[in-house]
């Protein structure tokens, strides 16, 4: 039967059909959908989301170690959280299958950078394998599995943006029901000592060599002889790009396992045709791999080195062919990202803004990845710097160290998610503890993952497969590590935030700060909010409002303006205007 699926569907269909029995991720853009497709069929597998990627590959290795087969799921910077198991793993190997995908983001639609993780492969010493459509998402994570377990290695099955969100027809099949490998005790591959790790190390160097010989020969990859005058050496969806850019009589070697890659196959397509372009997104790694064989060819010469590739980009690099887009005579209207209207993160950011503001500028954000990485654009502009998750408090705490030391009149707010203290926040309130950091920690506790499509977290009470959960308190976690004072707050209100702020800034005992109220987005009900609407005979035009930063607050003919089909009634505009010109109105029913 066939279906049209997205790329991360029909991984997560492979994963279905090659009987897997337990999957661990952390939700991460363009990952994500996998493991909530996975969800439909916790009746024959365990899915989780787990704390971070780290926690999330190692449940998997247990999984496999103990006997079934697993997987993983991560976005492209989740592998550098999950690295340290995932380098080890190459050394102990499986026993049952442990497939695991990295989802990279060219572009950077939504990331902070543009890391190419081929490199991980080859680094890590593990095999990786590139789809580069939704079919054969499929059916390569079907036979990602029987790799792993025939080399009794982890595989990393590597997609990208387009891949994991493009859709295409896909024939699907049956579960196949895998038995169980019997777990032995083996401490001679399981247990990472030096001792263990120098004898299994040659061992894996000549897995990659029997992984090569096995590459030669699989039907993962795709040898199309067209023409002997130019060939092209390409993988995943930049196979179908260059499809379009280059003539008919083109050859092609799409690469499907890009590590290792078999040197054998590369020299023979290459004694094929006169020229070779090699068309990759990212940096230059097939060329690199290529160029070491010996084989003369053309890559980043011509190649951009940054973004995504199209057809187009492709025709004008290699034939210098312009493609003139249609352009409108008119511009778009400018729309930067913003939090949206009724968000609880407007309420701490417009707070801290406005005490900035009385204390000289002499507060310092440290921020972190979520919704709230929105607080750095103006009109709120109160976030300092924004690293990776975990960062808002150890970063925070760097520039703690270095304001005292250097004896700056600073004072610094580390501020992160309910979601990111699990997954890396917690190691940075216990460097501020341990070490003294004089700063301020901030949780801006939402109830939900939410940037990632509101995945649940240990502290929402629910887990992937919908079952009720215990709660972790992220107050209780924060008084064991020492903070004596935790100050829970609602944003919302925003005396009571200012009011928070000041207490912990006066504060002689350690003290972190909570600032909790649920997404708006899980939280909207109109009929009990109501909306917000501008007296315009009160209103005097000031422009207080539009400094909250609301997509449904404008300035129309010189008065302020609200939104009715985007107000949530939060009240926040509201709260700072200084003559009450808006009020909050109840929904007709």
């Amino acid at each position: 039967m066939k279906s049209l699926l997205t790329g991360n569907e029909a991984i997560a269909r492979g994963v279905y059909e090659a009987g897997v029995k337990l999957a661990a991720a952390y939700p991460g853009t363009p990952s994500t959908e996998i493991l909530e497709e996975l969800a439909q069929h916790k009746d024959v597998m365990h899915v989780e989301w787990s704390p971070n990627e780290k926690v999330g590959v190692e449940v998997g290795l247990g999984s496999s170690i103990a006997g079934i087969r697993s997987f993983g799921a991560m976005k492209h910077v989740g592998v550098n959280v999950a690295a340290d198991p995932i380098f080890t793993s190459a050394y102990t190997g499986v026993n049952a299958g442990y497939v695991f995908v990295g989802a990279d983001d060219p572009n950077m639609f939504s990331s902070q950078n543009e890391q190419d993780n081929r490199h991980y492969a080859e680094h890590a010493k593990l095999p990786m394998i590139e789809p580069g459509d939704s079919q054969e998402c499929l059916d390569f994570v079907k036979k990602a599995y029987e790799i792993s377990e025939e080399f009794k290695i982890p595989v990393f099955v590597r997609t990208v943006t387009r891949v994991a969100h493009s859709k295409s027809l896909v024939e699907i099949g049956e579960r196949e029901e895998v038995s169980v490998i019997e777990y032995k005790k083996d401490p001679s591959r399981f247990v990472a000592t030096p001792g263990n790790a120098y004898k299994n190390h040659p061992i894996l160097e000549q897995k990659l060599k029997d992984l090569e010989e096995y590459s030669y020969s699989s039907d993962l990859n795709k040898v199309e002889i067209n023409g002997s005058e130019v060939g092209v050496i390409t993988s995943s969806i930049a196979y179908y790009y260059a499809k379009d850019a280059f003539s008919e009589d083109t050859s092609f070697l799409k690469l499907g396992m890009t590590f290792p890659i078999s040197e054998k196959l590369v020299k023979e397509f290459a004694e094929k045709v006169d020229k070779i372009y090699i068309i990759e997104e990212l940096d230059p790694y097939l060329e690199k791999h290529i160029k070491a064989m010996g084989i003369d060819c053309i890559g980043k010469e011509i190649i951009p080195l940054c973004y995504e590739l199209n057809a187009e980009i492709i025709k004008e690099a290699v034939f210098g062919e312009k493609v003139e887009n249609k352009k409108l005579d008119i511009q778009p209207a400018s729309r930067p990202p913003a939090l949206c209207p009724g968000c609880p993160h407007r309420g701490f950011f417009y707070s801290i803004g406005k005490l900035n503001k009385k204390n000289k500028g002499k507060f310092v954000v440290s921020g972190d990845i979520g919704c709230y990485t929105l607080g750095a654009a103006p009109p709120l502009a109160m976030m300092d710097s924004c690293i990776c998750m975990g960062s808002g408090f150890s970063v925070g705490a760097g520039m703690a160290h270095a304001f005292e030391i250097s004896g700056q009149d600073k004072k610094v707010f580390g501020v992160l998610g309910d979601s990111t203290f699990f997954h890396s926040g917690m190691t940075g309130a216990v460097e501020i503890m341990y070490n003294n950091a004089n700063m301020i920690p901030v949780v801006l506790d939402n109830h939900i993952t939410a940037m990632t499509g509101h995945q649940d977290n240990p502290s929402t009470g629910y887990n992937l497969e919908g079952e009720v959960a215990e709660v972790v308190s992220i107050e209780n976690v924060l008084k064991a590590i020492g903070f004596k004072n935790v100050i829970l707050v609602d944003p919302q209100h925003l005396h009571k935030m200012e009011a928070a702020l000041e207490e912990a800034l006066d504060a002689e005992e350690r003290t972190a700060i909570i600032a909790r109220r649920a997404c708006v987005l899980i939280k909207r009900n109109r009929k009990k909010f109501g909306r917000c609407q501008v007296d315009r005979e009160t209103c005097i035009g000031c422009k207080s409002c539009l400094g909250v930063g609301c997509p449904a607050v404008s300035f129309v003919d010189g008065k302020s303006s609200i939104d009715e089909t985007l107000c949530v009634g939060c009240t926040v505009c509201a709260q700072v205007c200084p003559v009450q010109a808006i009020r909050r109105v109840k929904e007709d029913k």
